[in-house]
């Protein structure tokens, strides 16, 4: 157990909950602090003796001394790079009190060898799932952690489905038998174990806690991403910019790992090489992350479940479905892949810019992307040439943006929908119809809201505006359900 224990990572709120008690603090330390509470003290104490080696020195005395105190203050605020006081300052408590990782700081707990994997291909497994999310979108999160670092190194995940895989993701409550019991909401968060045999670079999530892919809660996505790393043998780093340094941050605005994460990944596993990822057809593999280093995560790792998310654009193409909203973008594959996601440029690297409307011709394997008055022409995964502009449909110059677009398959027209109008464009012949445009209100009743994406499928029109989806059947002319937009992603309605 006491290699084990080197190796065990916990995010807490404040204090880690896997100690059982706070210690106590003496009269003698409380006078020379006047300004600070014996709570305080407290929380000082735990978090010196949990991180900072404090309690082992300490014990071997009658009573704690300032200087001593003092130093490991000061050895805390070097490490997390904090102004070096070595006194219980305010921005001190404050960080004391932030969600961090629960390895030590200062251990060396390397013996000469860092622990790694001994190969390059390493499996994972997901044993019970947390029920804040779909099974899905852990899935997925899962895969794009993992993903991070494998995009930039030479390894690669592989999902298992036996219980023996070399890490396996548990959501858990309580005492689940590691010897690292869970203390419920707001307390740890999460641990991993180091790589090795048994529990060795298992990670473990406390499903009292709430989960998301978004701000709410806990981001699951950054949270494992950090524990992953010490699943394949890295330590705490002292740069704020690392993924690896041992503070816990809900938003981050740079690329996720910094260059001396990968100096380190690349230490145990070597450089990356050039790979390909996926078939020809069009596939996001689960592997394949759109979170790769040189990405910038910021603010806009979303929420799909959110009840009022909306979509900008979303077509299908080779059985995928895409959905745009702003500069994000989600594809729904089937159960086996899973939903992928991340920032459009992340998939579309030509295009720097939101998608207002999107439709494909399935018979061209062929999708359009717009934005404004251009677009974007996709085959198969790829943006072919550079975007056009929408003038070669034929709209007339006072169309400046397209609302929604939609191809009908059992017909040769593409429907434009811009603001209370809807242009009927014949891709057989290339050109409009003449009657175009007509009033939306006439040959769509009930259709008086507005648009902002649709799609064709199962033999409906299903046509999205703010958070909802109405089907639509262009047959009968008539609505026949209206379900949330986001039940599209498989979020149920709470």
């Amino acid at each position: 157990m006491p290699l084990v224990l080197s190796w065990l990572c916990a995010f807490a709120w404040g204090l880690c909950g896997v100690c059982s008690s706070a210690p106590s603090v003496p009269r003698e330390e409380i006078s020379r602090h006047p300004h600070h509470t014996a709570t305080d003290l407290s929380l000082a104490t735990e978090y010196l003796q949990r991180f900072y080696n404090f309690e082992k020195e300490a014990l071997t005395r009658t009573k704690r001394s300032d200087p001593l105190f003092s130093s490991k203050l000061a050895d805390m605020q070097s490490f997390l790079g904090l102004d070096l006081t070595g006194s219980l300052d305010a921005q001190t408590l404050d960080v004391m009190r932030t969600p961090r990782c629960g390895v030590s700081d200062v251990e060396d707990y390397s013996h000469g060898t860092l622990a790694r994997w001994k190969k390059n291909k390493v499996t994972f497994g997901i044993g019970r799932y947390t029920s804040d999310m779909p099974a899905h979108v852990v899935d997925s999160l899962i895969h794009s952690a993992l993903a991070v670092w494998g995009s930039a190194s030479q390894l690669t995940f592989v999902r298992s489905y036996s219980d023996t895989a070399d890490i396996m993701v548990d959501f858990t409550r309580g005492d689940h038998g590691d010897s690292f019991p869970f203390d419920g909401p707001g307390g740890t968060l999460a641990h991993a174990f180091g790589p090795g045999e048994g529990i060795g670079g298992d990670v473990h999530f406390d499903d009292e806690e709430y989960w998301s892919a978004g701000s709410k809660g806990f981001n699951l996505f950054l949270v494992a991403a950090h524990e992953f790393g010490h699943a394949l043998g890295l330590r705490h780093s002292r740069d704020p910019k690392s993924l690896m340094y041992p503070v816990y941050r809900s938003q981050v605005d740079r690329a996720l790992l910094s260059s001396e994460d990968i100096m380190n990944l690349n230490a145990l596993y070597g450089p990356q090489r050039r790979r390909s990822f996926g078939p020809s057809r069009f596939i996001w593999h689960p592997y394949f992350s759109p979170f790769h280093p040189g990405s910038r995560l910021a603010q806009n790792l979303q929420d799909m479940c959110d009840p009022n998310l909306s979509f900008d654009a979303v077509t299908d193409l080779r059985g995928a479905l895409f959905f745009f909203k702003d500069r994000y973008l989600w594809i729904k594959h089937d159960d086996r892949y899973g939903i992928k996601d991340g920032p459009i440029q992340n998939f579309m690297p030509k295009i720097d810019s939101n998608i207002n409307a999107a439709y494909s011709l399935p018979q061209r394997s062929t999708a359009y992307l717009f934005n404004g008055t251009r677009y974007w022409t996709m085959r198969g995964s790829l943006i072919k040439g550079r975007s056009k502009h929408i003038r070669t449909y034929g709209f007339p110059s006072w169309v400046k943006h397209i609302d929604a677009a939609v191809h009908i398959r059992n017909t040769a027209h593409t429907l434009f929908f811009t603001q209370d109008k809807y242009w009927k464009y014949n891709e057989n012949r290339k050109a409009m119809e003449k009657l175009s445009p007509r009033p939306i209100k006439d040959d769509f009743p009930g259709i008086n809201m507005t648009l902002s994406a649709a799609v064709y499928k199962d033999g409906l029109i299903h046509f999205f505006s703010d958070a909802e989806v109405h089907k639509y059947n262009y047959t009968a002319k008539q609505i026949t359900g209206v379900d949330k937009a986001n039940s599209w992603l498989g979020c149920l309605e709470k």
